[in-house]
């Protein structure tokens, strides 16, 4: 079973889909049913069925999606050994990051690591958190730095590096700006919010379902985080964003700060995945990501609500 079949076969179970397995990894949708085919017939037996909401596993293809996981990591992994082994330092390393941490926290850490590292070519894939979660588990970035919203996955690493602040912004003289609002109070506003899957989307909506408010009007759904500032500033709403976003439309007056009653804080990660051996030069980025990044604390004005460490 070639590896690159395997991987395409992952993708259709992902996807349920031909097309957008294609996409996922690149080839053309007649090339990833040839591979599928090509597996079928290696095996002998069906490893998809076709039913009314897209492709699904068959027995045969559900055994073989674990093991598929299992020879690709280990085929990365031979190769992070034999690298290893031949002190291979130079090669390159792929991350994926969120739009506000790739723009705001990565080029000056990112510019230092390549100066002490001129021999590792370094890709950066900005995409969402639901996207980088898939481009992991496909294999498609080594590592990920986004805010964590995930429970434990033994497939992954997990480290947290840094406590970014969250903070609600509101148009310039706002009503709620020179008050300290509950979530109640904040429900009947309408929201400029981040799209389903985003981390802030998440812990937006988590506080009104914990606090047993109703849920506020959402009046845009916006991907880019600057855009949402620009939307708050010409009065669209108000919006959950994290700080290191918009510090300097704060500063210049474009928008205001409006007390958030939920969680004050959200923690930076990094997250990869577990291997024997890791590649020397996502080895030497994780240690760099460790020596460079402020550790993370709790939010130190907020105590009630600190964030627990991780293990």
């Amino acid at each position: 079973m070639h590896p690159r079949f395997l991987k395409t076969f992952l993708a259709v179970a992902r996807q349920r889909n031909f097309t957008r397995a294609a996409e996922e990894v690149h080839l053309a949708q007649s090339s990833v049913s040839d591979q599928i085919q090509s597996l079928e017939a290696e095996l002998g037996t069906a490893l998809f069925t076709r039913s009314r909401s897209g492709l699904e596993l068959t027995p045969a293809g559900q055994v073989l999606s674990s093991y598929a996981e299992d020879i690709l990591m280990l085929s990365d992994e031979a190769r992070a050994a034999v690298a290893a082994v031949s002190a291979q330092k130079a090669g390159s390393v792929t991350i994926g990051a969120l739009e506000t941490i790739a723009s705001v926290k990565l080029p000056r850490w990112l510019s230092g690591f390549q100066h002490h590292h001129p021999d590792i070519n370094i890709k950066l894939k900005v995409a969402g958190s639901g996207d980088l979660r898939r481009k992991l588990e496909a294999g498609e970035i080594d590592a990920a730095f986004c805010f964590d919203q995930s429970g434990p996955d033994e497939r992954f690493a997990k480290r947290a590096i840094a406590a970014e602040p969250l903070v609600l912004i509101a148009p310039p003289g706002c009503e709620f700006a020179s008050t300290k609002p509950d979530l109640a109070t904040l429900a009947s506003a309408s929201f400029v919010a981040t799209e389903a899957g985003c981390v802030y989307r998440y812990l937006f909506e988590k506080a009104f379902e914990e606090a047993g408010a109703a849920a506020p009007r959402i009046g845009a759904e916006v991907g880019s985080i600057g855009a949402i500032a620009q939307l708050v500033a010409a009065g669209a709403g108000l919006s959950l964003v994290p700080r290191l976003a918009v510090v300097e439309a704060l500063c210049r007056g474009e928008v205001s700060e409006v007390s958030w009653p939920g969680m004050q804080a959200v923690l930076l990660v990094i997250i990869w995945r577990r291997r024997r051996v890791q590649p020397p030069a996502l080895r030497l980025l994780l240690a760099a990501a460790s020596d460079r990044f402020a550790p993370a604390k709790s939010a130190d004005a907020h105590p009630r609500h600190a964030i627990p460490s991780l293990s």
